[in-house]
């Protein structure tokens, strides 16, 4: 659908921009539906104890969605946001129905791939139309608003589905609020969105950021701004993918039921995604590069208290704690490559930073799985933690300070 005499702006395309938060907080909505309830899943349903085993339903998940993340943003320009996003919906109806009925593991295994694809298209879809829309002034904002209905819904899914966990059974009642969700955010992208490819051509009359010569390249290695963000968004879905596994399976050995797991659980995300109604906002006016250092320490100090720590108040504290911390680097990461990047090249380039992002989730459940199998699960936690705090200062020492940079500056 054509939108004649588009204008750039927040307050100029609310309506729109509203649809398509409301919509990623159903994509949100999909990952907090497992969020609480699959290590138990596993080991209720399939008798599987191996802490590699049990993640590798979020290996399965973080591989194609980081390679679903790549394609989205090639073929965003070419097929259009709308139609991606739509597939993406398409693509989540069956996940449900194949973990209701799953008779292995491996049917876990391959919803998590569609499941990973699906949010690939989804998630990616919503970023980059969002970026579209909003122009460079609120561009933070956009983010912080967009990941904040995502990350919020994923905290809200997970504590809902661990409540009907401990009152009705782990399956399969957790997972009709997956299709009900699949089929909401399906009709809303088919029914309200439009495509918002016309917005980057107005964008390119006004912008005059230089074009990187290799997108690919230049965002993971070459471009210090760009490839320093990488590195963190990386790091940052290692720990994410971490928690993800490891932490329910810590709170069960302290002898907590699905409930409170639920609910420490859903504190993380929780704050991640109200907080970036700040942060986002904060992205727009202060250091980009102070917030992404600040935030990947927080988040590695945060890690590292969790072994030490037994009380329900403890965890829920380094639970928000962590949230906090991914807050302020969370649509920091988006917003500054969308103001370091060409407006034609800006869905490649987000693209590229994804691939690498999410491909954290499957190097971090690999890392925490296996070092939790050989030494123990606390070692895989302290391990995950010095790897955050390493991107931080990664961070500090290859950043510049101005995020507008030139080629490989």
């Amino acid at each position: 659908m054509k939108i004649k005499n588009a204008k750039l702006g927040l307050k100029e395309n609310w309506k729109q921009f509203t649809i398509l938060v409301v919509i990623n907080a159903f994509v949100g909505g999909m990952i907090g539906m497992e969020r609480t309830i699959i290590p138990k899943f596993a080991e209720i349903e399939f008798g599987i104890a191996s802490k590699t085993a049990i993640l590798s339903f979020i290996i399965a998940f973080g591989i194609t969605k980081a390679i679903t993340n790549y394609f989205t943003g090639k073929l965003a320009n070419y097929f259009g946001r709308k139609n991606l996003l739509l597939f993406g919906w398409f693509l989540a109806l069956p996940i449900p129905f194949i973990l209701i009925y799953a008779e292995s593991w491996n049917w876990v295994i391959f919803a998590n791939i569609l499941l990973g694809i699906s949010q690939g298209l989804t998630w990616s879809s919503t970023v980059v139309m969002k970026i579209d829309l909003v122009g460079e002034k609120n561009r933070g904002l956009a983010m912080g608003l967009n990941e904040f209905a995502g990350y919020f819904a994923v905290g809200l899914v997970a504590f809902l589905s661990g409540y009907i966990a401990q009152n009705y059974g782990i399956t399969p009642y957790p997972f009709y609020l997956g299709i009900g969700i699949s089929i909401t955010g399906f009709l809303l992208t088919l029914l309200f969105v439009k495509d918002t490819r016309v917005f980057v051509h107005q964008e390119n009359t006004t912008n005059k950021t230089e074009k990187l010569d290799n997108i690919f390249l230049e965002t993971t290695f070459k471009n210090k701004t760009l490839s320093a963000i990488t590195q963190a968004g990386l790091v940052n879905n290692l720990n994410d993918g971490m928690i993800w596994g490891l932490l329910p399976i810590v709170l069960l050995s302290l002898h907590y039921d699905s409930q409170n797991i639920g609910i420490i659980t859903a504190i993380y995300p929780a704050v991640w995604g109200f907080g970036q109604l700040i942060t986002g906002k904060m992205s727009d006016v202060y250091s980009k590069k102070k917030m992404l250092f600040w935030g990947m320490l927080l988040q590695g100090i945060a890690i590292l208290f969790i072994p030490f720590a037994e009380e329900f108040y403890q965890l829920a504290t380094i639970s928000a704690f962590l949230g906090l911390g991914t807050a302020l680097v969370y649509p920091t990461f988006l917003s500054a490559i969308a103001q370091a990047t060409n407006p034609n090249q800006r869905a490649e380039s987000i693209g590229t930073f994804r691939l690498w992002r999410d491909l954290g989730y499957a190097i971090g459940a690999i890392i925490s799985g296996i070092t939790a199998d050989l030494f123990g699960v606390n070692y895989a936690i302290v391990l995950i933690g010095l790897i955050t705090i390493m991107s931080s200062l990664i961070i500090e020492i290859r950043m510049p300070k101005d995020t507008v940079v030139k080629n490989n500056q």
